[in-house]
């Protein structure tokens, strides 16, 4: 779509399922968000691992946007809409290299809007299952009406299982 921008500057809240060694000054999920090309969020190991996001207002989500560490990549990758948590809503499919990706939403799922989700990890390219994350942003739209120029940060909350 022609009015698709990024979209992190909605989120209000996120967390993830671990950070490695415990360690959130440097690994932790205020990394996923913070457009530092030195710092990243890395899991613990094991799987599954996520990351669940809620933003402000409702956005249409047209692609996500991340960039791993190469052989700490999500293998298989689900993303659920929280609101209906029980199945995921279409699979991703990242690939295992240090580029910045954009992984695009089946067209049929871009006009849904949606204000929690989860990208869920259910297996890694790295033998222990941990995932490293150097960026992820979301492109799409708020819905009509629901647009939030606010560009303050997004609050971190507790990890979540």
């Amino acid at each position: 779509m022609s009015d698709d921008k990024l979209l992190a500057n909605l989120v209000s809240r996120y967390g993830v399922s671990s950070v490695y060694n415990r360690n959130t000054v440097s690994y932790g999920k205020q990394h996923l968000f913070d457009k530092s090309r030195e710092t990243c969020w890395n899991s613990e190991q094991g799987t599954p691992q996520h990351i669940q996001v809620e933003f402000k207002v409702p956005v249409k989500l047209t692609a996500i946007r991340i960039q791993f560490q190469g052989g700490f990549a999500g293998k298989t990758t689900n993303l659920f809409d929280m609101s209906r948590p029980s199945q995921p809503i279409c699979p991703l499919h990242p690939k295992d290299d240090n580029t910045v990706q954009v992984l695009t939403l089946p067209e049929s799922l871009q006009d849904i809007a949606r204000t929690r989700i989860k990208i869920q990890f259910l297996s890694s390219t790295d033998f222990f299952g941990r995932i490293i994350v150097y960026s992820l942003d979301f492109v799409g739209h708020a819905e009509t009406g629901q647009e939030d120029n606010d560009s303050s940060s997004p609050t971190l909350v507790a990890a979540t299982t």
